[in-house]
């Protein structure tokens, strides 16, 4: 018993995702309603039953479509119950049929959804119950009526709700990747970006996912309607339900759909570097009957290249927009080399990139020609659409991104001014690995490090206040100024962003390219991988430290603690030492470690290396054994590999004891570490003679950033 105007019809209320109201209208108007009217999160209109099913059939946009059944006043329980129970239920369910309540609002005296609900369920059975002495029974999966009350300013609204499941969920998708879009988001960003088979010959996604927003392409092309995958709706179980009508508008439907396909001559690309999720991608098609019409391959974003004889295309995409802390930094990179392959590749096409972070839509270096507020679910979101520019443009743009910047080219100079500076040294000492460029310019803040032929450019952490793009935009510069000033190719250059590691963060590996390559330092040959990892293999800082184990360590017992790759091991071996032992948490850098032994030809019958925390190992020792101690340990470390958790100013104490412990008499214990504001307690190690050598142990490429570590000389007293 829907709510009718005699002159108008039946009474619908059409619910959409925020942001969707307007195109929902239009399409509400081409269906054929009747007064609709636009507000927030959806649409009121009125038509008869046709409209009503052709709603739940076609709209592209909807998320359901509900029949109004009666609507007043009902800011208290008792008047709630009297509006539900003027309904007559027994026209619409049988009495042992199944029921479900969506409530929302509320009002002074119903101030809970679950009671509001509770309340209209009870007007319901009581009705039926008091009808017929049966109970119909709570369904929540496919109830065969589904009651929709929404409560707010003391008006009650009851609703039969059509869809059943939200109408977004067409049936095609059974599987989707990590951050599906929604169904229907995806046909309003498609709508949005103009997408008509009359004005481009394809749609592409280079990050395609499980295939949506092609699916979605594909079907309003062919004009299927999205609900003919649908099995059920919100009204199959209705008594009222008109099934000789449904079939006829399904039929219809399908002969559209069917004509539709025959005709449809635009071309449909998906890409994505992730093959499970493009297994994926292709069930969804298959179930969308579009195996033919839709092609999907493996391929990453900088492989992407413009499909052939395609004059104008939409190339449509929702890249990863970053939930997590740190996740920014790193998708600029991704949405940089986007707007990259838009230019060079894709010259009079359209782009349309939806992002729930516009902040990186800004690194793409394209101008937006529009821009749409859109929400993917509560998140807020905006639709960006480019017209990619003509190739006599791009060249003169491509020619100005080749220019340093005037700030851009003060850090090549300054990089060029240290090379020369520091010529005679790197050549007198015979080393190839050294740092180049240290933050000399504050806003330029990264670390240029040479690796051989190969090197290395790391961001310093931002602080929150500096914006994001702005500190992206002056690290590209940095690193084209690297590339300009020492003649190098991007293949020879490595960027990666420095910020403080937790837990196992610093074993763990950053990427797989196994790229490992031999460097020398002081006569000693070392493997280092600029890509894998946070850290090299090599700490560059503690050059002047290594130089000295080498040249002290003939015929003595040296321990190595905290040893990461053991380069400190490594150059007192080739020293003369006569037995090294190395203890370290990591098996992979212990592995390093071996292999780093191995490539200068050392037996590892006189050296050894513990896997094994540092603090319960050194409790488990108790001879004083060793002629010379080096212990580097890590500012802080919360490893699930260890007891507890390493603070370095406040355990500090206690290593140097347990190491002191395993020293000889006459031997040497060289602490160091790199916690900038790290104070030495003198007080609680008045017992041993101690030393700060750390201006010693600072060589001329690190001059400029002398609190990069501290280190200090400690021997048992003699007195």
């Amino acid at each position: 018993m829907p709510i009718q105007n005699d002159a108008m019809g039946i009474s619908y209320f059409v619910t959409c995702p925020k942001g969707l109201e307007a195109l929902l209208l239009d399409e509400i108007n081409a269906l054929g309603a009747i007064s609709a009217k636009q507000t927030v999160a959806g649409v009121a209109c009125e038509g008869d039953k046709t409209l009503g099913y052709r709603l739940c059939l076609e709209s592209r946009l909807a998320s359901r479509v509900l029949l109004r059944l009666a609507e007043a006043p009902a800011a208290t329980p008792d008047a709630l119950y009297d509006l539900v129970q003027s309904i007559d239920w027994l026209e619409l369910m049988r009495p042992s049929g199944t029921l479900s309540v969506d409530f929302n609002g509320r009002s002074d005296a119903i101030n809970n959804t679950h009671f509001g609900a509770l309340k209209v369920k009870d007007a319901i059975v009581d009705q039926i119950r008091g009808a017929t002495g049966q109970r119909p029974s709570i369904e929540k999966q496919q109830p065969d009526i589904r009651v929709n009350v929404h409560l707010a300013k003391g008006q009650a609204t009851v609703s039969l709700d059509m869809s059943g499941e939200s109408l977004h969920r067409r049936g095609y998708r059974q599987q989707a990747g990590e951050a599906p879009m929604k169904e229907n988001l995806a046909a309003a960003v498609l709508l949005r970006a103009g997408w008509n088979k009359d004005v481009f010959d394809a749609v592409l996604d280079p990050m395609c996912g499980s295939g949506t927003l092609l699916i979605e392409a594909a079907m309003i092309a062919a004009n299927i309607a999205p609900g003919l995958y649908r099995h059920q709706f919100g009204f199959t179980h209705w008594l009222t339900h008109d099934r000789g009508l449904w079939k006829e508008l399904c039929d219809e439907a399908h002969a559209k759909a069917e004509a539709g396909k025959v005709a449809l001559t635009a071309q449909f690309y998906g890409f994505d570097q992730d093959e499970k999720v493009l297994h994926k991608a292709k069930e969804n098609i298959r179930r969308a009957g579009l195996s033919a019409f839709i092609r999907v391959e493996l391929s990453e974003l900088s492989g992407l290249q413009c499909p052939q004889d395609i004059e104008k295309g939409l190339l449509v995409t929702n890249p990863p927009y970053g939930e997590r802390l740190g996740e920014t930094e790193n998708l600029m990179y991704l949405y940089q080399l986007l707007g990259q392959q838009l230019r060079s590749q894709f010259e009079g096409w359209r782009a349309a990139v939806f992002t729930s972070n516009p902040d990186l839509c800004k690194v793409m270096k394209l101008k937006a020609q529009r821009s749409y507020q859109l929400f993917n679910g509560a998140l807020e979101s905006r639709l960006f659409l480019y017209e990619v520019f003509a190739q006599e443009d791009r060249v003169q743009d491509e020619a100005k991104t080749l220019e340093l910047t005037e700030s851009a080219q003060m850090v090549a100079n300054r990089i060029q001014k240290n090379q020369k500076n520091l010529g005679k040294w790197i050549k007198k000492e015979g080393i190839e690995c050294y740092r180049v460029y240290d933050a000399d310019i504050p806003e330029y803040a990264v670390a240029v490090d040479c690796y051989g032929d190969e090197v290395i450019v790391q961001e310093y952490q931002a602080p929150s206040s500096v914006d994001p793009v702005k500190a992206f935009s002056r690290f590209n510069e940095a690193v084209a100024a690297v590339a300009q000033v020492m003649n190098k190719k991007p293949q020879q250059i490595v960027v990666k962003r420095r910020k403080r590691q937790q837990g196992t963060e610093q074993y763990e590996r950053h990427d797989t390219t196994d790229h490992f390559f031999v460097v020398t330092e002081l006569g000693c040959k070392l493997w280092v991988n600029l890509h894998d990892y946070l850290d090299t293999g090599l700490f560059l800082d503690h050059r002047p430290v290594r130089r000295k184990i080498q040249s002290i360590a003939q015929g003595k017992n040296v321990l190595n603690l905290f040893s990461y790759t053991a380069t400190a091991s490594l150059h007192a071996a080739v020293g003369g030492a006569s037995r090294t032992t190395s203890v370290d948490m990591s098996s992979t850098y212990l592995d390093w470690a071996r292999r780093n032994f191995a490539l200068n030809g050392l037996d590892n019958s006189n050296h050894h290396f513990v896997r094994e925390d540092c603090f319960k190992w050194l409790e488990r020792q108790s001879s004083a054994q060793y002629d010379l101690i080096f212990m580097d340990p890590p500012t802080f470390s919360n490893s699930k590999r260890m007891e507890g958790v390493l603070d370095v100013q406040r355990d500090h104490v206690r290593l140097i004891h347990l190491a002191m412990g395993l020293l000889k008499k006459e031997g040497l214990l060289i602490f160091s570490n790199n916690y900038r504001r790290f104070k030495l307690d003198s007080d609680a190690l008045h017992a041993y003679e101690v030393k700060d050598v750390t201006a010693s142990t600072i060589d001329p490429d690190f001059k400029r950033n002398a609190k990069i570590h501290c280190c200090f000389e400690i021997k048992h007293s003699q007195v």
